[in-house]
């Protein structure tokens, strides 16, 4: 089965990229997902990623101890560009190319993000890893996701995560949680089911942008929700 998108955004959660671990980056796990990426980019479909931080954070946690809430939004803006470099390489050694944007100024370390560059890489076909979120506090890398597949024309956003889609409440905690195989934006903001920010939600609603949460360590891989055979929930 064809998938129906030309160009994706891939939110991928920090803490999916530790693994079975506390925090930081587990290389196997790192590896497979860029073997999934690698596997859609040659299909021939366009993957724009946005990479969360949390694993990084979490290890930072006690430096961040006591700071105000802007220090500690930026050390994990950070943390989002270690997890852009390390998937831009493992893409590389899957083969395929990529390169590495930042909505900080880095030039020393990433290409400096606007839409025009990061559209000019996806159509030479480049995966374009979009990391520092949108460089400002306050704003979680959901609403970067949402943003970024607006501005990159993405068809969907899809959010790789620990749990196989949205649920009535956390899974892990309540074993009678309800999970759905579709539901509307406004369902998902007025519920308050967290599996994004309400941001997020609110910005791909209002540009009618689907939203599709799955678990990054699905047997079928990327390409199996693209093909609509990985269990996962449709937002919108």
């Amino acid at each position: 089965m064809a998938s129906a998108f030309k160009r994706i955004l891939l939110k991928v959660s920090g803490e999916a990229l530790s693994g079975d671990q506390s925090f930081g980056i587990n290389p196997e796990f790192l590896a497979e997902v860029a073997r999934q990426i690698a596997e859609v980019a040659h299909s021939g479909i366009g993957v724009a990623i946005v990479p969360g931080g949390g694993n990084i954070f979490r290890g930072m946690s006690v430096a961040a101890e006591g700071a105000d809430r802007v220090t500690a939004d930026m050390m994990g803006t950070l943390g989002t560009i270690i997890n852009s470099l390390a998937l831009s390489s493992a893409l590389t050694r899957a083969g395929v190319k990529s390169k590495v944007f930042s909505a900080i100024t880095m030039p020393s370390i990433a290409d400096s993000y606007t839409a025009r560059a990061a559209k000019a890489a996806l159509e030479d076909g480049f995966v374009v890893v979009l990391g520092g979120g949108i460089a400002n506090p306050f704003f979680t890398t959901d609403t970067a996701a949402a943003l970024r597949a607006i501005e990159l024309d993405c068809d969907v956003v899809l959010k790789g995560t620990n749990v196989d889609g949205v649920y009535s409440d956390d899974p892990k905690k309540n074993p009678n949680a309800t999970r759905y195989d579709t539901i509307s934006h406004d369902d998902v903001i007025t519920q308050n089911l967290r599996v994004m920010d309400t941001a997020a939600f609110a910005l791909a609603r209002d540009n009618k942008k689907p939203i599709i949460v799955y678990a990054l360590d699905n047997p079928e891989g990327l390409m199996g929700v693209l093909e609509g055979r990985t269990r996962s929930t449709r937002v919108g």
